[in-house]
Parts: structure tokens; sequence; C-alpha cells
């Protein structure tokens, strides 16, 4: 850290009460090495809610293709830029083969606006459990259906999320697309401008990942993390569509 990251974080702890127990988990993760999935994203950097990327010693990265519509080209290798000055392993990965990484690795797990796009949630959850310490800390950040284009959709149980794993789903399953094409709130989102490309953009998703499989709440994704040997420690809402949970293994 330096004094200008002093001042900016102990401004927002002061000023913004919402962050100020994000802020103390992410200070808790300091010169620890962590893994994010999906990311980076500005809700660990500097100014965001959980400013894990100050604190941390390193953090890898896992994506799921070379090229995202997220992030565009990248590469596999020291190539995870996830902070000014910063940056650590690039892994090409599905989230939920990480199979190319040692258990127990890693002393967390980060993860923002990336599950929901995963389509068997309890396999992945427990390839990520594999990953981390035992003791090891995970930050999952999931959309808040009510300010987003899902906000027509049901709420995923987890009876289904179970039946998933179950039948081994992998990420060509298009048992969603139905909703999608009937729910999905086009005007609140910024990628497609009418059905016929929302369409398009379904059944390509295997290539571009940008379908949410599942709608989640904090109760829903507190289930997941128990049934998958995490406690909770911590969850809120935190602005502006943002559902948070931090778990310890």
């Amino acid at each position: 850290m330096n004094i200008s990251s002093d001042i900016t974080t102990l401004l927002s702890f002061a000023k913004q009460p919402k962050k100020r127990k994000l802020i103390k988990i992410a200070f808790g993760l300091k010169q620890q090495s962590g893994i994010e999935i999906g990311g980076p994203s500005s809700f660990f950097g500097l100014r965001g809610y959980c400013p894990v990327y100050l604190f941390a010693k390193q953090v890898d990265g896992v994506n799921f293709s070379s090229e995202t519509v997220w992030e565009g080209k990248i590469e596999q290798g020291k190539n995870y830029k996830y902070a000014d000055g910063k940056s650590g392993y690039q892994f090409i990965n599905e989230a939920s083969d990480l199979s190319n990484i040692t258990t127990g690795t890693y002393d967390f797990l980060l993860s923002c606006h990336s599950l929901e796009h995963i389509a068997n949630p309890i396999k992945t959850m427990k390839e990520w459990h594999r990953v981390i310490k035992p003791g090891g800390t995970i930050v999952l950040v999931l959309p808040d259906k009510n300010h987003t284009f899902d906000h027509k959709r049901p709420y995923t149980t987890f009876d289904h999320l179970m039946q998933d794993f179950k039948n081994n789903v992998d990420e060509h399953d298009t048992t969603h697309f139905d909703e999608v094409y009937r729910l999905h709130d086009i005007d609140l989102d910024n990628g497609i401008k009418n059905a016929e490309e929302l369409k398009e953009r379904t059944i390509n998703n295997f290539i571009n990942r940008c379908v949410h499989h599942h709608v989640y709440s904090l109760g829903l994704m507190e289930e997941l993390l128990g049934y998958c040997n995490f406690k909770t420690i911590h969850k809120q809402e935190a602005d502006p569509h943002h559902l948070v949970i931090v778990a310890k293994k």
C-alpha cells in the first residue's frame, strides 16, 4: 500500500458504512495468495466494496477461454493484470475444472458475477472448495435480480441445482434458454438491442457464456455454500446490483 491508497481506503471506510465489513474482510487477506474466477473485477479494486487487490500478496486468475466478451484476448501465463503494477498467473480453464491446480493451493478465492454463467454450480463450488486451503476464504458476488435484466425470472431452487449436479450437466446445457427468451428484460441489457440479438447470443452461449443459467438469492447462495462445506461469515446487498456472501472452508 502507498499513502494515496491508504487515504482512499480510510475515506471509503469512514464515509460508506456499507463497505466497512467487506473492507475489514479484505484487510484480513493481507499478504495472502488467492485466485479469482472470471475477473478482474472493480468490486475487488481500490475503490470497490472489498479491496482485496490492495492487500493481497498475489491474485491469479481463471477464465474459460483465451477470448471473452469481457476481457477480449488473453493468454495463459504470467498475464493476469488485476491492479496497477500487480499481476498473477492467468489460467485458461473451465471454472468447474481446475484439475491442473493442486489441492489446497490458495488462501482465498474471489468470484464476482461469474457463478450465474456456470451451468453446474455444485460441481463448480466443490472444485473451488478443493483448491482453497483449510480455513481459507471465499468471497462470492452475484447479481441481485431485482436490479438487473433478470428481474422477471423466478429464483432458482436448491433442488434444481442438485438435479444439475446429479445429471452432471456441462456448459452445453440449454435448459434455461426458453426462460431467457421469455423473461429477459432486453431494455436493461446494454449488450443487445432486440429479441433477435438475444436469441442469437443465447444460442451461441457455449462460445460467449453470456447466459445467466440460474437466478440467485442470498438464501440460495448460503445453501449452496453450506452444502459444499463452507460456513458463511457475512452476507449483504451492495449497490448498485450485488449480492455478496463471504464464507470459510
